[in-house]
């Protein structure tokens, strides 16, 4: 995630670093300037401050006389946190590496059997389009058969570029601008699919709905490895846990990386026969390269074009199709005799050899898929079949892949940087206060932002992303400065000579507001990126986290440190 987020980071430190320097210089140069002279009247009743004042020592000071009370209030923080956690198993809150994006366009792949004409696969690539054309949202559709569609990101990541032959199809569909139509492109992908895989079942082909994601660049969403030394016992094998991939709800555009049967025909050359009609072998390879294949000897120069243009020769598609046309062409002698081509060679039939695909210098069977449904994170889905997909995989193993081990690997990443964020604080912390016990307090709080992160996503329905992790990451920072700023003003108050309970309801009391301002200038921030659907994540993070701890902050670290001080006072 490092190239991905790197902006995050370097601007938040690089804004944090210059508002340090306005804070120590500017602030107090325009404060000396602009409010040395003004007027500051407060009455013995004063304004908004003494009734934030008042209301919090009313709420505070019989948490702090009752322990009971003191308990009761702690033991309800722990169990928010815990029924806030459990909304990850409960699957109301759904993990995933990053949301659906919501573009103009989507991509519909179309797969039939190896040997399929090319008319057949046109037939079947039409059918679909005209059913999606009747879809409001789509503007036009353009249908690429024998080959690929155009460039995109899916083109790149998923090899979608290199398709080609009479089985293949790609149709772009071009939807409205963002704009003019209420529904997202993810929606309607998910509307479309079972229209699309209906017509795919008539005509006997495979298709795929193939969104263009912001990422991560994978095979695709779900990809299942079958490794082995034995090609018909790891293609058996595949062959299982595409059943699996078929037969669990939630799993669409199933496919696997195995070619059906083809024969293959060669035209073999007897040598002797050729060698007494005077032909030559090049020349029979030639003349069959020619019929089929074409040659372009020449170019044309037309006064209407701008450029050359090439001229092709080869047989009419027709003569080109039946082996037994084939053999028919006349090839020349050196003598100037004509011979059939049948004379010369005869026609072998083999089957044609499927494609091997290596993997680390291993044998591997790709099975892939997407998900679709309620539960739309690759997350689920594996867990629903790893134990079958793991049964059906044989001696040599499946190993998953795809947008799960990014999911896995990033999440893995972020929570090794997360504890790394955590020693550090904790160090930086220890150096200030001079004591090992002091920055456990400060930091019992970061776990307090999931009470508002993880029911923000649930009630939300966006996906806990990478981008919510980050949040998360930051939002211990911040809570981490308001935890300080109210124990080093109550360490303050101790050394004036203030008692514990006075020192701990002033520090809470005064310091409310600019605690309060800064969680409201998280979630005004927060606001610029609700809507866009890639940082949307982020956004819910830093605005619900930064709600829910601030406040439960205010309490919490005020009646630990009350209690932990009485506790070390008793013992001493």
């Amino acid at each position: 995630m490092g190239p991905y987020m790197r902006p995050i980071p370097v601007g938040a430190s690089f804004a944090m670093l210059i508002s340090l320097g306005v804070a120590l210089v500017v602030t107090p140069w325009l404060a000396l300037k602009l409010l040395a002279h003004a007027p500051h009247p407060k009455g013995p009743e004063g304004g908004a401050e003494d009734r934030i004042e008042r209301f919090y020592r009313r709420m505070m000071k019989p948490l702090l006389a009752r322990p009971k009370l003191r308990f009761g209030v702690l033991a309800g923080v722990a169990v928010l946190l815990a029924a806030s956690i459990a909304l990850v198993p409960l699957k109301l809150v759904t993990v995933k590496m990053l949301p659906f994006d919501n573009k103009s366009e989507l991509q519909v792949i179309v797969d039939a059997p190896e040997g399929t004409t090319l008319e057949a696969t046109l037939a079947a690539a039409r059918a679909i389009a005209d059913a999606l054309a009747a879809e409001p949202e789509v503007r036009n559709i353009q249908v690429y058969a024998g080959t690929s569609a155009p460039f995109n990101f899916n083109g790149l990541v998923r090899h979608y570029f290199l398709r080609t032959g009479p089985n293949v199809a790609d149709l772009q569909v071009n939807l409205a601008p963002r704009g003019e139509r209420k529904a997202s492109s993810h929606a309607i992908a998910l509307r479309v699919r079972p229209v699309a895989a209906a017509i795919a079942k008539r005509h006997g082909v495979r298709v795929k709905i193939a969104e263009i994601p912001p990422g991560p660049p994978v095979l695709s969403t779900l990809v299942a490895e079958v490794y082995g030394d034995d090609a018909d016992a790891r293609t058996e094998a595949a062959r299982r846990v595409l059943g699996v991939f078929d037969r669990t709800d939630g799993v669409v555009d199933t496919d696997w990386y195995v070619e059906d049967p083809q024969p293959k025909a060669r035209f073999v050359v007897d040598r002797a026969k050729a060698a007494l009609s005077g032909v030559d072998e090049t020349q029979i390879a030639a003349t069959l390269r020619l019929a089929v294949a074409g040659l372009r000897p020449a170019v044309a120069h037309p006064a209407a074009e701008r450029g050359p243009v090439p001229v092709a020769l080869t047989l009419p598609k027709a003569s080109r199709t039946s082996l037994d046309t084939l053999g028919e062409l006349r090839l020349t002698s050196a003598s100037g005799a004509v011979v059939p081509l049948s004379e010369l060679a005869r026609v072998d039939r083999t089957p044609q050899a499927p494609f091997l695909y290596r993997k680390n210098g291993r044998a591997v069977t790709y099975v892939v898929g997407d998900v679709a449904g309620r539960e739309e994170s690759p997350v689920y889905a594996i867990l629903k079949m790893n134990d079958a997909v793991r049964e059906a995989g044989g001696p040599g193993g499946v190993v998953w892949d795809g947008e799960w081990r990014v999911t896995v690997d990033v999440f893995r990443d972020l929570g090794i940087a997360f504890g790394a964020v955590l020693i550090l604080i904790y160090v930086l912390v220890v150096a200030w206060f001079r004591s090992f016990v002091t920055p456990l307090l400060i930091m019992a709080p970061i776990p307090l932002t999931l009470v508002g992160i993880l029911p923000g996503h649930a009630v939300t329905g966006i996906f806990f992303t990478a981008t919510s992790m980050i949040g998360m990451i930051a939002l211990a920072g911040i809570i981490v400065r308001n935890s300080i700023l109210l124990v080093d003003f109550i360490e303050a108050e101790l050394s004036r000579g203030a008692s514990l309970e006075e020192a701990v309801l002033s520090a809470g009391a005064i310091r409310f507001r600019p605690i309060a301002l800064t969680a409201a200038a998280v979630i005004v921030g927060g606001l610029v990126m609700v809507l866009d659907p890639i940082f949307q994540g982020l956004a819910i993070a830093l605005m619900t986290g930064v709600f829910a701890s601030t406040a439960l902050t205010l309490i919490v670290i005020p009646l630990l440190y009350y209690a932990t001080s009485r506790a070390a006072a008793s013992r001493g």
